[in-house]
């Protein structure tokens, strides 16, 4: 009877596997989301507390995330000088790729032309629709300096401001690493403390699903079928250039490391399927940060790339903003040379730092470079309000895929990269992998209750 009931098990194994799956049951939540809004509409728009709970909890850990991942790993370098070149590097890589996808956006809005022939009256634009965020003052590049800086010390870990929490992680790990043997008693605490934040993380993470259905009811309720043809050719083009961009810059970069995009992509697939659902590539940094670390990339490389490029590193929003711009202006039937659009980049990218942690970021950074530089009416805005939101879907996809590889490219060039484990990983079957991440879970658990030689392991990294 047991050899007659063995193979009766293993197909409701695999399918027990599968509906265990994150990125499975963020899919499924999915469809019913949709489902349930285009159905039943008003229970759709009831739902959207259920996404704003979700995106809450993952704020809510965020920040003991980037504190615990950067202390650690600028204490444990045996070279503080190290912790510079990476910043350096990754500032001067974030820099070049977010110029390179701004110019991307406007040579694509320019040979497209995907507003020419609207001819708005300004007149006729309803300013109403505009959220009350896009038009109120937007800081200066004194106020984005003002706010690096918190009240107090711990302050910073207590608010939502990662860019603040950043700098005081840098500075508490330089401080500790300064501090030799009399900091190390704290070091060890806090990577304890990294262990528990990081479980916290996993249940957090389990929840993505809820977080998913009421997002996508509540969007396709609101704006119902309809929403998916207004303004069509602009979501096309959009999404055709993020395809491309995918392809052809972030795959030329993964090739230049002799990786492959797709295995990127396909080991990723839960973190990307949760920032598309909720539009929020905040919502999952901290399960980034441990999926780059099981591939083998280092702590000190991932704990300043990752929390910096959420805020130093959008290429998604970075095209959409020039390509949206230049729309906006061909839609108004505004002519603008091409000094003025290179000024318009070059307030672009002041305007677009800082903004991870705010929902819509992109648009109310759009809505202070038609401020500043006054070309168009704020008004203007009213005519994509309606569809942002299904643009946000490419430019958070860029956004968390991006910062991504650019942890592994900044990694390879650091040498704090394990490219056998790497390919290892991305090669990997389902079984394999859960393999793998047990054993990166011992490790930590290691951390945990062996603190000394995981340590002494980190400093030999």
């Amino acid at each position: 009877m047991s050899s007659l009931s063995s193979p009766a098990r293993a197909p409701r194994s695999r399918f027990r596997r599968l509906v265990g799956e994150l990125w499975f049951q963020v899919i499924v939540a999915a469809v019913l989301g949709v489902a349930v809004g285009l159905a039943l509409p008003a229970v759709g728009s009831s739902l959207k507390p259920l996404n704003d709970w979700f995106i809450a909890l993952v704020k809510m850990i965020v920040i003991p995330v980037v504190f615990c991942v950067v202390t650690t790993g600028i204490a444990s370098m045996d070279n503080l000088r190290k912790a510079g070149r990476i910043g350096a590097k990754a500032l001067g890589y974030f820099l070049v790729l977010s110029l390179l996808s701004m110019l991307i956006g406007l040579l694509v809005a320019n040979a497209f032309q995907p507003g020419a022939g609207m001819n708005v009256d300004p007149a006729t634009l309803d300013a109403s629709a505009i959220p009350d965020e896009a038009t109120q003052q937007h800081a200066t590049f004194t106020d984005f300096v003002s706010g690096l800086i918190p009240e107090s010390l711990f302050g910073a870990l207590t608010g939502d401001a990662i860019l603040a929490a950043l700098l005081v992680s840098i500075v508490f790990g330089v401080a500790l690493n300064m501090a030799g043997p009399a900091g190390a008693p704290l070091t060890r605490g806090i990577s304890a403390l990294s262990t528990v934040v990081f479980r916290i993380v996993g249940w957090v993470m389990r929840l993505a699903p809820i977080g998913t259905f009421g997002a996508l009811a509540t969007v396709v309720a609101t704006y119902g079928a309809s929403s998916l043809q207004q303004l069509g050719y602009l979501i096309l083009l959009f999404t055709g250039t993020c395809v491309v961009y995918v392809a052809v810059i972030l795959g030329a970069i993964m090739k230049t490391c002799k990786l492959s995009l797709l295995g990127l992509m396909r080991f990723l697939k839960a973190e990307l399927l949760v920032a598309l659902s909720t539009c929020s590539s905040e919502a999952v940094l901290p399960q980034l940060v441990r999926k780059l670390e099981i591939m083998g990339i280092g702590r000190p490389v991932v704990g300043i790339v990752i929390p910096s490029g959420f805020s130093f590193n959008l290429d998604g929003s970075a095209v959409y903003l020039t390509m949206a711009s230049l729309f906006l202006a061909q839609a108004l039937g505004i002519d603008l040379s091409w000094q003025q659009q290179l000024v318009m980049v070059g307030v672009m990218m002041l305007t677009s730092k800082g903004t991870a942690g705010i929902a819509g970021g992109a648009f109310i950074v759009l809505a202070s470079t038609i401020t500043a530089v006054g070309h168009m009416p704020l008004a203007a805005l009213a005519l994509i309000v309606g569809i942002d939101r299904i643009l946000n879907e490419g430019r958070v996809f860029i956004n968390v895929l991006g910062n991504a590889v650019a942890a592994i490219a900044i990694g390879k060039w650091e040498k704090d990269f394990d490219h056998d484990r790497a390919t290892t990983v991305l090669n990997a079957r389902a079984a394999e992998l859960d393999a793998i991440e047990a054993d990166y879970d011992a490790a930590q658990h290691t951390r945990e209750h062996d603190p000394d030689a995981a340590l002494a392991r980190d400093t030999r990294r």
